[in-house]
């Protein structure tokens, strides 16, 4: 596919989806696939655990950018599944044959090209396919600066790994796209679903709610019976949000960016306003991983300061949704 022209990216989701518009012949940034996919939000799940631990999220689900911006776009966007790796080989042959630019969910852990210690159990890594030769097929990998080559084994490997998000050969492609696409009216309903999200959502685990009960959990660490449990805990949540994706406060920079380009689309100065205030709002998120790392590195477990972070976090985040619901869009 000489059209082709990989794109490195923050995040693998969004990046996917803004090169699949942009190859499409409808370029948007990775920010702006991230916003109007309503990527942004904050959950603390303690009844889904991670290595024994709560489950703490930054962002949307897997798959949710794609589904909400196609969407909100009008785009005819194919998603499959199948039932063993050769039926899903044989299909992905056939699309690329066609001239498809094909989206895959995949296994980070068994991707080759990944370094060893990048590499662990996440299922919804995705990823592009553009191409094929002798050795195997040509992937624009959104998080890695050059495209490389996977051989065919190890792709349909990555392609149907078990676990929590198993892939199931899952792939997509743009079917057809609109002959306009209306950017405004999707980033207007998408600002809107973020701010009323995260302030007034009815799940407690969800928003400005999840971020209080996490919270909460910290300042109850010192009660725990093992003495090693809060370090463990702490490390996770800094691990979940650094490490994990692009962390939490590369998600909130990311909105920010996409609040600057919402506003030069819009024509509304508020939006920039916006913008600088969710900057603040990545900045503080980095200060609490900050504070927390201390303590997993032997540091004294001083866990009203940590808290006392995480409540700026909370605060910042609540000036900015309350700010954009009163925007007028």
């Amino acid at each position: 596919m000489e059209s082709f022209v990989h794109s490195h990216s923050a995040h693998c989701e969004s990046g996917v989806v803004s090169s699949l518009l942009t190859h499409a012949g409808y370029p948007i940034s990775e920010a702006m696939a991230f916003g109007i996919g309503d990527g942004l939000t904050f959950a603390y799940l303690p009844i889904i655990k991670i290595d024994g631990m709560p489950l703490v999220a930054y962002r949307m689900p897997p798959k949710n950018i794609i589904k909400s911006v196609t969407k909100r776009l009008g785009l005819n966007v194919v998603m499959k599944k199948y039932p063993n790796p050769e039926r899903a080989r044989e299909d992905l042959v056939a699309l690329l044959d066609a001239g498809k630019l094909v989206g895959l969910q995949t296994s980070v852990f068994w991707l080759p090209y990944f370094p060893p210690e990048m590499r662990f159990h996440f299922n919804a890594h995705n990823l592009l396919v553009y191409g094929k030769n002798e050795e195997g097929f040509l992937i624009s990998d959104p998080v890695f600066e050059n495209p490389v080559t996977l051989a065919y084994d190890a792709l349909d490997k990555a392609r149907f790994a078990k676990g929590v998000f198993a892939p199931k050969g899952a792939c997509y492609y743009i079917e057809h796209v609109p002959a306009t696409l209306d950017l405004a009216k999707a980033i207007k309903t998408a600002i809107k679903r973020t701010a009323n999200m995260m302030l007034f959502t009815p799940l407690p685990w969800v928003g400005l709610r999840g971020m209080r009960r996490m919270k909460n959990a910290i300042l109850k660490l010192p009660n725990h019976p093992h003495k090693r449990y809060a370090s463990l805990y702490l490390g996770h949540v800094i691990r979940m949000q650094e490490e994990i994706g692009t962390g939490g406060g590369g998600f909130r920079l990311m909105y920010a960016a996409f609040l600057s380009e919402a506003a030069d689309v819009l024509g509304r100065d508020e939006l920039k306003t916006a913008s600088v205030m969710m900057t603040e709002a990545g900045d503080k998120w980095r200060q609490f991983a900050l504070s927390a790392s201390k303590v997993c590195k032997g540091g004294e477990l001083a866990v009203t300061e940590i808290a006392s972070k995480l409540q700026e976090c909370i605060d910042t985040e609540e000036k900015v949704y309350r700010f954009l619901r009163g925007v007028k869009l």
